[in-house]
Protein backbone atom coordinates (compact mmCIF):
# COMPACT_ATOMS: atom_id res chain seq x y z
CA UNK A 1 0.00 0.00 0.00
CA UNK A 2 2.65 2.10 0.78
CA UNK A 3 4.92 1.64 -1.67
CA UNK A 4 1.72 1.93 -4.61
CA UNK A 5 0.65 5.86 -2.45
CA UNK A 6 4.04 6.67 -3.15
CA UNK A 7 4.77 5.83 -6.91
CA UNK A 8 0.98 7.87 -7.46
CA UNK A 9 2.21 10.81 -5.26
CA UNK A 10 5.77 10.82 -7.44
CA UNK A 11 3.47 10.15 -10.87
CA UNK A 12 1.52 13.11 -9.82
CA UNK A 13 4.55 15.84 -9.43
CA UNK A 14 5.60 15.38 -13.01
CA UNK A 15 2.28 15.81 -14.47
CA UNK A 16 0.69 18.94 -12.74
CA UNK A 17 2.74 20.83 -15.37
CA UNK A 18 0.62 24.34 -14.96
CA UNK A 19 -0.48 25.98 -11.52
CA UNK A 20 -2.60 23.69 -9.59
CA UNK A 21 -4.15 26.15 -7.49
CA UNK A 22 -5.32 29.53 -7.61
CA UNK A 23 -4.84 31.50 -3.78
CA UNK A 24 -8.35 32.24 -4.35
CA UNK A 25 -8.96 31.91 -0.14
CA UNK A 26 -6.91 34.95 0.41
CA UNK A 27 -8.86 37.67 -1.54
CA UNK A 28 -11.40 39.63 0.61
CA UNK A 29 -14.30 38.53 -1.33
CA UNK A 30 -16.32 35.88 0.55
CA UNK A 31 -18.22 32.87 -1.11
CA UNK A 32 -22.18 33.50 -0.17
CA UNK A 33 -22.24 29.69 1.10
CA UNK A 34 -19.44 29.12 3.16
CA UNK A 35 -17.78 25.21 2.85
CA UNK A 36 -18.82 23.02 5.96
CA UNK A 37 -16.94 20.15 4.91
CA UNK A 38 -13.49 19.00 6.09
CA UNK A 39 -12.08 19.26 2.94
CA UNK A 40 -13.28 22.63 0.80
CA UNK A 41 -11.89 22.41 -2.76
CA UNK A 42 -11.60 24.18 -5.54
CA UNK A 43 -11.57 23.89 -9.36
CA UNK A 44 -8.57 23.46 -10.77
CA UNK A 45 -6.22 23.51 -13.95
CA UNK A 46 -4.66 20.28 -13.57
CA UNK A 47 -6.06 16.87 -14.44
CA UNK A 48 -5.22 13.83 -12.31
CA UNK A 49 -6.70 11.30 -14.19
CA UNK A 50 -5.44 7.95 -15.62
CA UNK A 51 -7.99 7.25 -17.68
CA UNK A 52 -7.50 10.34 -19.40
CA UNK A 53 -6.83 9.38 -23.56
CA UNK A 54 -3.78 10.52 -25.21
CA UNK A 55 -3.97 12.93 -28.57
CA UNK A 56 -1.39 11.94 -31.23
CA UNK A 57 0.41 14.42 -29.89
CA UNK A 58 1.23 13.67 -26.40
CA UNK A 59 1.97 10.20 -28.00
CA UNK A 60 4.73 11.55 -29.93
CA UNK A 61 6.30 13.56 -27.08
CA UNK A 62 10.12 12.68 -26.24
CA UNK A 63 11.09 10.72 -23.69
CA UNK A 64 11.18 11.74 -20.31
CA UNK A 65 14.99 12.10 -18.79
CA UNK A 66 14.44 9.81 -15.43
CA UNK A 67 17.75 11.34 -14.31
CA UNK A 68 15.71 14.47 -13.17
CA UNK A 69 12.94 12.89 -11.65
CA UNK A 70 12.26 14.01 -7.82
CA UNK A 71 12.86 10.40 -5.95
CA UNK A 72 10.20 8.08 -4.61
CA UNK A 73 7.64 8.84 -2.14
CA UNK A 74 9.25 7.23 1.01
CA UNK A 75 7.14 6.75 4.30
CA UNK A 76 9.61 5.35 6.60
CA UNK A 77 12.28 7.88 5.85
CA UNK A 78 13.37 10.38 8.20
CA UNK A 79 14.09 13.04 5.11
CA UNK A 80 11.73 16.00 4.44
CA UNK A 81 9.31 14.64 1.99
CA UNK A 82 10.22 17.70 -0.26
CA UNK A 83 13.62 20.28 -0.26
CA UNK A 84 13.10 23.42 1.41
CA UNK A 85 13.10 26.94 -0.22
CA UNK A 86 16.31 27.72 -0.65
CA UNK A 87 16.02 31.23 1.21
CA UNK A 88 12.52 31.36 3.49
CA UNK A 89 12.82 34.93 4.36
CA UNK A 90 12.22 35.45 0.45
CA UNK A 91 8.41 35.93 0.77
CA UNK A 92 7.95 37.08 -2.79
CA UNK A 93 9.71 34.26 -4.09
CA UNK A 94 8.01 31.76 -2.09
CA UNK A 95 4.55 32.71 -2.93
CA UNK A 96 5.61 33.55 -6.52
CA UNK A 97 6.71 29.34 -6.57
CA UNK A 98 3.27 28.57 -5.15
CA UNK A 99 1.55 30.08 -7.95
CA UNK A 100 3.52 29.00 -10.71
CA UNK A 101 4.77 25.67 -9.32
CA UNK A 102 1.76 24.55 -7.69
CA UNK A 103 0.74 23.02 -4.01
CA UNK A 104 2.10 20.01 -5.00
CA UNK A 105 4.97 19.64 -2.81
CA UNK A 106 2.73 21.09 0.32
CA UNK A 107 0.29 18.03 -0.47
CA UNK A 108 2.81 15.61 -0.20
CA UNK A 109 4.52 17.35 2.97
CA UNK A 110 1.05 17.03 4.59
CA UNK A 111 0.45 13.41 3.64
CA UNK A 112 3.98 12.62 5.01
CA UNK A 113 3.71 14.37 8.20
CA UNK A 114 -0.30 12.70 8.90
CA UNK A 115 1.11 9.47 7.55
CA UNK A 116 4.19 9.61 10.31
CA UNK A 117 1.76 10.62 13.02
CA UNK A 118 -0.19 7.52 12.39
CA UNK A 119 -2.87 9.31 10.90
CA UNK A 120 -3.34 6.96 7.96
CA UNK A 121 -6.93 7.29 7.36
CA UNK A 122 -7.04 11.07 7.38
CA UNK A 123 -3.93 11.11 4.57
CA UNK A 124 -5.23 8.73 2.43
CA UNK A 125 -8.47 10.77 2.40
CA UNK A 126 -6.56 13.83 1.59
CA UNK A 127 -4.73 11.88 -1.33
CA UNK A 128 -8.13 10.86 -2.46
CA UNK A 129 -9.37 14.06 -2.85
CA UNK A 130 -6.56 15.06 -4.49
CA UNK A 131 -6.46 11.93 -7.20
CA UNK A 132 -10.24 11.25 -7.57
CA UNK A 133 -12.05 14.68 -7.54
CA UNK A 134 -9.21 16.28 -9.56
CA UNK A 135 -8.83 19.20 -6.53
CA UNK A 136 -6.40 20.60 -4.16
CA UNK A 137 -8.02 20.80 -0.63
CA UNK A 138 -8.13 24.20 0.80
CA UNK A 139 -6.64 22.90 3.92
CA UNK A 140 -3.36 22.15 1.77
CA UNK A 141 -3.07 25.89 0.08
CA UNK A 142 -4.01 27.85 4.16
CA UNK A 143 -1.48 25.49 5.58
CA UNK A 144 1.34 26.29 2.67
CA UNK A 145 1.26 29.93 3.48
CA UNK A 146 1.04 29.40 6.96
CA UNK A 147 4.15 27.75 6.54
CA UNK A 148 5.71 30.44 4.66
CA UNK A 149 5.31 32.92 6.89
CA UNK A 150 6.38 31.19 9.80
CA UNK A 151 10.03 30.12 7.84
CA UNK A 152 10.29 33.44 7.22
CA UNK A 153 10.73 34.47 10.95
CA UNK A 154 10.24 37.40 12.40
CA UNK A 155 7.17 39.67 13.02
CA UNK A 156 5.84 37.27 10.40
CA UNK A 157 4.39 35.09 12.59
CA UNK A 158 1.82 37.68 13.45
CA UNK A 159 0.66 36.85 9.25
CA UNK A 160 0.58 33.13 10.16
CA UNK A 161 -1.96 34.05 12.48
CA UNK A 162 -4.07 36.07 10.48
CA UNK A 163 -4.11 33.52 8.03
CA UNK A 164 -5.00 30.99 10.03
CA UNK A 165 -7.60 32.92 11.35
CA UNK A 166 -9.23 33.64 7.81
CA UNK A 167 -8.63 30.00 6.84
CA UNK A 168 -11.54 29.25 9.65
CA UNK A 169 -13.32 32.39 8.44
CA UNK A 170 -13.76 30.77 4.68
CA UNK A 171 -14.79 27.35 6.48
CA UNK A 172 -12.00 25.60 6.07
CA UNK A 173 -11.14 23.17 9.25
CA UNK A 174 -7.19 22.80 10.03
CA UNK A 175 -5.64 19.10 10.59
CA UNK A 176 -2.89 17.93 12.91
CA UNK A 177 -0.29 19.09 10.84
CA UNK A 178 -1.40 22.87 10.08
CA UNK A 179 -1.32 22.54 14.04
CA UNK A 180 1.92 21.56 13.93
CA UNK A 181 3.43 23.92 11.50
CA UNK A 182 1.71 26.88 13.62
CA UNK A 183 2.88 25.69 16.84
CA UNK A 184 6.17 24.83 16.04
CA UNK A 185 6.50 28.30 13.98
CA UNK A 186 5.59 30.27 17.11
CA UNK A 187 7.85 28.45 19.40
CA UNK A 188 10.74 29.49 17.41
CA UNK A 189 10.04 32.58 17.60
CA UNK A 190 9.44 32.72 21.32
CA UNK A 191 5.91 32.98 21.61
CA UNK A 192 4.62 31.02 24.03
CA UNK A 193 1.56 32.07 24.62
CA UNK A 194 -0.37 32.16 21.22
CA UNK A 195 1.30 28.37 21.14
CA UNK A 196 0.30 27.20 24.03
CA UNK A 197 -3.28 29.02 22.96
CA UNK A 198 -3.10 27.13 19.30
CA UNK A 199 -1.89 23.22 21.34
CA UNK A 200 -5.23 23.71 23.81
CA UNK A 201 -7.25 24.81 20.19
CA UNK A 202 -6.10 21.36 18.74
CA UNK A 203 -7.10 19.16 21.43
CA UNK A 204 -10.12 20.80 21.78
CA UNK A 205 -10.92 19.58 18.35
CA UNK A 206 -9.73 15.90 19.57
CA UNK A 207 -6.36 16.32 17.73
CA UNK A 208 -3.64 14.77 19.96
CA UNK A 209 -0.39 16.59 19.42
CA UNK A 210 2.41 14.66 17.89
CA UNK A 211 5.50 14.34 21.00
CA UNK A 212 7.43 16.75 18.93
CA UNK A 213 5.06 19.09 18.42
CA UNK A 214 3.96 19.02 22.33
CA UNK A 215 7.78 18.89 23.70
CA UNK A 216 8.39 22.18 21.58
CA UNK A 217 5.95 24.01 23.20
CA UNK A 218 7.55 22.97 27.19
CA UNK A 219 10.95 22.88 26.01
CA UNK A 220 10.53 26.43 25.57
CA UNK A 221 9.03 27.14 28.55
CA UNK A 222 11.92 25.50 30.84
CA UNK A 223 14.71 27.08 28.29
CA UNK A 224 12.92 30.80 29.27
CA UNK A 225 12.45 29.39 32.68
CA UNK A 226 8.61 30.04 32.80
CA UNK A 227 7.65 27.30 34.59
CA UNK A 228 4.91 28.50 36.37
CA UNK A 229 3.07 29.14 32.94
CA UNK A 230 4.14 25.53 31.89
CA UNK A 231 2.38 24.22 34.68
CA UNK A 232 -0.66 26.35 34.13
CA UNK A 233 -0.46 25.06 29.94
CA UNK A 234 -0.01 21.48 31.39
CA UNK A 235 -2.99 22.01 33.50
CA UNK A 236 -5.31 22.70 30.97
CA UNK A 237 -4.64 20.35 28.51
CA UNK A 238 -4.90 17.64 31.48
CA UNK A 239 -8.45 19.33 32.20
CA UNK A 240 -9.44 18.58 28.17
CA UNK A 241 -8.40 14.49 28.87
CA UNK A 242 -4.35 15.11 27.53
CA UNK A 243 -1.68 13.48 28.80
CA UNK A 244 2.12 13.53 28.19
CA UNK A 245 3.28 10.37 27.54
CA UNK A 246 6.99 9.63 30.03
CA UNK A 247 8.40 7.39 27.57
CA UNK A 248 7.58 8.80 24.12
CA UNK A 249 8.61 12.27 26.18
CA UNK A 250 11.97 10.06 26.79
CA UNK A 251 12.57 8.64 23.62
CA UNK A 252 11.81 12.27 21.60
CA UNK A 253 13.51 14.57 23.85
CA UNK A 254 17.26 14.77 21.94
CA UNK A 255 18.06 17.76 24.85
CA UNK A 256 19.72 16.71 27.56
CA UNK A 257 21.03 18.09 30.94
CA UNK A 258 19.03 21.48 31.98
CA UNK A 259 16.33 21.12 29.63
CA UNK A 260 15.63 17.62 29.67
CA UNK A 261 15.75 17.44 33.36
CA UNK A 262 13.42 20.73 33.34
CA UNK A 263 10.65 19.60 31.03
CA UNK A 264 10.67 15.90 32.88
CA UNK A 265 10.25 17.87 36.53
CA UNK A 266 7.49 20.08 34.94
CA UNK A 267 5.62 17.36 33.15
CA UNK A 268 5.84 14.49 35.54
CA UNK A 269 7.31 16.36 38.71
CA UNK A 270 10.72 13.94 38.32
Amino acid sequence: MASRIGSLLTSTRLRSLKPIYSLRPFSTTSSSSPPTSRFTNNPSSFDWSDSEPESESDSQSPPIDKSKLPPPYDPFSNKPAVPEPSDPTNLQEVFFNMRTEGLTNYAIKMFDGLSKDGRTHEALELFSVIKDKQTMPDVVAHTAVIEAYVNAGGDHWKSAIRTYEKMLACGVLPNAYTFSVLIKGLVKESKLTEAGKYLIEMVTRGMKPNVTTFLSVFEGYVSEEKFEEGKKLLQELKEKGFEPDEKFVRDDTVKRGYIFNGVMRLLFDK
